[in-house]
């Protein structure tokens, strides 16, 4: 993308045309006849010296360097917009972020990739079960299954993996988590009732492998933080499954939460790696 200045009142106008994916629903937004709009979008092409949508018979869609373009006007809309509001109405966004409590417990290790200059204000759920974000319980869920709800866009990130973690192989005893998680369940049927220490929570599984007193069955992303634990065996087959991060199909255009879900993206694949 060149750069080049850009006038705060182009960018809104390109990012109501992207929005909306051509000029129709762009007029009712911002008010600008559909000809208008349209010679702004061409003179703002110019300026970049880039194609920044395909025009077809039905709409636009963007280019490579249209959607480059977007992602960062979404930056500048998010600044922007609260120093547009009157000073008695300002206040940074609030982003409900609901997840399990390991993939919890990551993002708040990495909270600085997710919120930036405190831009945005993200409030962690920790929950196992699944939020209602028909019902904005959350406003972004990460999921261990795809939802099959009406209202809801998903994005599938990758797979999570599981395995036996302990701080020397010879250890014997195993951390058995009460519930019926997928981990629990396969503790529970794979290891005999006098061998386990039992805990209500998962993260005291964590701190009793960290500990040096038991064996614990945590996902790979996890066991990976922590330099003193070493994987035993393979990795769990029975347990992996894939991720899926999930917004309500209306908030995800919102700029506070469009940042957010690109900077979970982007901290989630990491984990991949």
């Amino acid at each position: 993308m060149v750069e080049t200045k850009i006038d705060w009142d182009d960018l809104r106008l390109f990012l109501a045309v992207a929005r909306g994916s051509g000029l129709a629903d762009a007029r009712r937004v911002t008010g600008k006849s559909a000809p208008t709009l349209g010679r702004r979008m061409l003179a703002l092409e110019k300026a970049l010296g880039q194609e920044l949508f395909a025009r077809k018979p039905r709409g636009y869609d963007l280019t490579e360097a249209g959607q480059a373009l977007f992602d960062r006007a979404l930056d500048v809309e998010a600044r922007m917009l609260p120093l547009l509001q009157p000073p008695h109405r300002r206040a940074r966004p609030v982003v409900k972020v609901s997840a399990g409590k390991w993939m919890t417990h990551v993002l708040c290790r990495n909270v600085s990739q997710i919120v930036e200059n405190g831009d945005v204000l993200v409030r962690f759920i920790a929950a196992d079960h699944v939020l209602d974000l028909r019902h904005r319980e959350a406003v972004v869920g990460i999921r261990n299954q795809r939802p099959e709800q009406i209202g809801l866009a998903c994005q599938k990130l990758g797979p999570v993996r599981f395995a036996v973690y302990a701080r020397d192989p010879k250890i014997e005893l195993w951390a058995r988590v009460q519930g019926q998680t997928p981990s629990a369940r396969w503790v529970a049927a794979h290891v005999g009732a006098a061998d386990v220490i039992e805990v209500t929570d998962p993260r005291n599984a964590l701190d009793l492998a960290l500990a040096g007193s038991a064996r614990a069955v945590l996902p790979t992303f996890i066991g990976a933080l922590y330099p003193d634990l070493r994987q035993i065996g393979e990795t769990i087959d029975h347990l992996t499954h894939d991720q899926w991060l999930v917004s309500h199909d209306e908030d995800r255009f919102e700029p506070n939460v469009r940042i957010v879900i690109r900077r979970l993206v982007r901290v989630l694949h990491a984990l991949e790696r």
